[in-house]
């Protein structure tokens, strides 16, 4: 049984792998590639049915995904742009949640209770899918970090909505300010167990942990030890692994050296992706399993109250962006209109639409139990999980394929920022580089005046400051430096291929050791991402 079930799950990565290609070939944005090939795949005859458990979903791929969206988040931008990320974290989870759920009272048999509980689970986009979509395009960095920084929030905002409508539909009780009341001790105490628990690894990894071989592996333990904590305790596993995640992340320098920031950025990128594209396949594979327990209503009537619902959720969340982007120039005491620049009209619409579902919205709906403590069947499950998955289909599809138009339509520059990123790091690289001339002649100027080989390296530095001071030249020059850059960069990286290709052929003639042959390869490693500018 064991084997069997682990040959699937290798199947699925493997094909996940292969869809992924494919959709890197297509140019289509890998978690909607992933969510039409399960689907395709789930109608394979040989392909046996596949379920998921929800405490998997919520317990082995929410933490790690948390975690990751919250090590990578600028704490200074997420600070910057608390006002419209607070207003669409729990703003936009709750006014769209009301919004299903007046809706949901046309359906035959739905209570309010019924309808927050569908709206909690649909309410939070996914940051992950949009974030996907909009990699290789340019969009103002305060569109990214709003979304990424709403994401961390409306989460937890959604997944407690969920947890008091569950207790509505069963108890048939719901007191408001009951509720309130929960909802601040599970977000308060959620976010200290994760401070303090990041906190004390934040004490481990700094005076003890000082290998990479411990480090990596301790930050991928850290977001299931947060999100166990709390929920054992019944707080917000989810705020925990949030705020645990910041709190490591904006301290990350005390204790990653260049070895262990390397090997973690790696691991991490890799675990992310094999998460996010394992859910998101299983998605399109969950489907049939839904069609075939829609009972009670026709397909087509499920269908049109899933198209209704998903034309509620993209118009809510369109016109609440507005309204987070504009009110707090428009409201506030410190006259913000005066110290930023104002969104446009175009920003808001495309933050938006880039409200794709996915994860959460997955993990809540199968969390909804089969059956209520006096054993009656759970009403109106089987359809409440149809019209979620299809909202997932559609946002993702229908959106995520549209999105990048609308991103080259409008062809948006940054607004926050005179400076390019490239020229910030022009002009990071110039600053370091005067400080290390600097360093050199205060520590060592009678080795500069002795050793030849020591006034090479100021005069490396020097000639660096002469580059780097006409790559930040505004003269029409500009252009031509950077035009000499990139083929400056071109020549660099075909010399790494030759070198590679060398070191090839020297392995087949055995005239060194593979020990040395290897160290070489990790120099040309370091070289070539230095080149690409990854690390």
């Amino acid at each position: 049984m064991i084997q069997e079930r682990l040959l699937l799950i290798l199947t699925l990565f493997f094909a996940m792998a292969v869809l992924y290609i494919i959709s890197q070939r297509l140019k289509i944005s890998y978690p909607i590639f992933l969510v039409i090939g399960g689907l395709g795949i789930s109608f394979i005859p040989a392909v046996p049915n596949i379920s998921i458990t929800p405490d998997l979903v919520f317990l082995i791929f929410l933490p790690p995904l948390l975690f990751e969206a919250a090590w990578y988040t600028s704490w200074n931008e997420f600070w910057k742009w608390k006002q419209p990320i607070s207003l669409l974290g729990f703003g936009l989870v709750l006014i769209t949640s009301w919004a299903i759920a007046s809706f949901a009272l046309l359906i035959p048999g739905f209570t309010l209770a019924l309808g927050f509980l569908l709206g909690g689970i649909i309410s939070p986009p996914d940051a992950i899918a949009a974030t996907s979509v909009l990699k290789g395009l340019r969009i103002p960095r305060r569109g990214i970090v709003i979304l990424e920084g709403e994401s961390l929030i409306n989460d937890a905002a959604s997944l407690t909505v969920f947890r008091f409508a569950i207790t509505a539909v069963i108890t048939g009780q719901f007191v408001i300010q009951k509720a309130a009341i929960n909802f601040l001790v599970l977000a308060i105490m959620g976010i200290f167990i994760g401070v303090m628990i990041g906190y004390l690894l934040y004490l481990i990894l700094k005076y003890w942990a000082r290998s990479s071989s411990i480090t990596t592996p301790i930050t991928l333990i850290a977001p299931y030890v947060m999100y166990i904590v709390a929920e054992s305790f019944h707080w917000s596993g989810v705020l925990a692994v949030v705020s645990g995640g910041l709190f490591l992340s904006s301290r990350s320098s005390d204790f990653l050296n260049y070895h262990t920031r390397m090997q973690t950025r790696e691991v991490w990128a890799t675990a992310g992706f094999l998460l996010n594209g394992f859910v998101f396949i299983l998605i399109g594979l969950e489907l049939p399993n839904i069609l075939s327990g829609l009972e009670g209503y026709s397909m087509k009537q499920a269908i049109s109250y899933a198209l209704a619902i998903s034309f509620i959720v993209i118009i809510v969340r369109i016109v609440l962006v507005y309204v987070a982007l504009f009110l707090p120039r428009m409201v506030s005491r410190r006259r913000i209109w005066q110290k930023g620049v104002s969104p446009g009209k175009k920003l808001p619409f495309l933050i938006g639409w880039a409200g794709m579902r996915g994860v959460v919205s997955l993990a809540s709906a199968l969390a909804i139990p089969i059956t209520m403590t006096n054993g009656e069947a759970f009403p109106h499950r089987n359809l409440i999980l149809f019209i979620t998955f299809m909202v997932i289909l559609i946002t993702l599809i229908f959106q995520g394929l549209t999105l990048p138009l609308f991103v080259r339509w409008f062809n948006l520059d940054d607004i926050d920022s005179s400076r390019s990123r490239s020229e910030q790091l022009e002009e990071m690289k110039l600053h370091l580089t005067r400080l290390c001339i600097e360093y050199l002649q205060k520590q060592y100027h009678q080795e500069l005046d002795k050793y030849e080989n020591i006034q090479k390296i100021k005069e490396q530095l020097e000639l660096n400051i002469i580059i780097l001071e006409n790559a930040l030249n505004k003269e029409p020059e500009q252009k031509k430096m950077q035009s000499e850059k990139r083929l400056n960069k071109k020549i660099w990286r075909e010399l790494v291929v030759l070198q590679r290709n060398e070191i090839n052929r020297l392995r087949q003639e055995r005239k060194y050791d593979d020990n040395t042959i290897k160290e070489m390869e990790y120099t040309l490693d370091l070289e070539e991402a230095r080149l690409v500018g990854k690390f």
